[in-house]
């Protein structure tokens, strides 16, 4: 009886635990097929693993890509975030929210506007004059994050070169002394 129940509340206790899924009709999650979104069909949420996001049209929520680039020609009504790629606003288009992009970089051309901060988090930042950032403007220069590991591979081998260096420089061992030659027997 005992292991029944047992069973039985770990059955429920999965079942309780178990993510519901989520659904929504005009959000676009792909893994490895990019993502196109025309004036004719505009999406809610653009979220896209290893593939590109390219943006005629409009989103109504967030374009989020893992490894891959996005080209914006149109609206963004929400956020932009890009992990390891980069993204390119062309000219009069704009995003609603913030502009992320981390190991990446960021290509804004003439009069595009920004609604939040445009962040970006050791990568390059390109934007001319006529571009509107409603928020904050933040650059994270990846020397902020290789530099001390390059000192620290600087210091390290300045180390194993002058330990090596002078090991060369050690005069050899010198030769251990002949052993004594055994006495001669005598003569007769």
């Amino acid at each position: 009886m005992d292991r029944r129940l047992l069973a039985v509340f770990l059955l429920v206790a999965a079942l309780a635990a178990a993510p519901v899924c989520a659904h929504a009709e005009d959000d676009d999650v792909q893994f490895f097929n990019n993502i196109t979104v025309t004036p004719d069909s505009p999406v809610g949420d653009a979220v896209c693993f290893f593939c590109n996001v390219h943006v005629d049209g409009k989103t109504n929520g967030d374009i989020v890509v893992f490894f891959g680039n996005v080209q914006l020609s149109g609206q963004a009504q929400q956020d932009v975030v890009d992990f390891f790629g980069n993204v390119k606003a062309e000219d009069d288009s704009s995003i609603g929210g913030d502009l992320v992009t981390i190991f990446g970089s960021v290509h804004l051309s003439d009069n595009v506007k920004v609604g939040g901060d445009l962040v970006t988090i050791f990568g390059t930042s390109h934007a001319p004059a006529s571009v509107a950032v409603g928020g904050d403007h933040v650059l994270l220069s990846p020397w902020i994050l290789f530099g001390p590991f390059l000192l620290i591979a600087l210091f390290i081998y300045l180390i194993v070169h002058l330990v090596r260096s002078r090991r060369m420089r050690m005069p050899p061992y010198p030769m251990p002394p002949m052993p004594p030659m055994p006495p001669m027997p005598p003569r007769r």
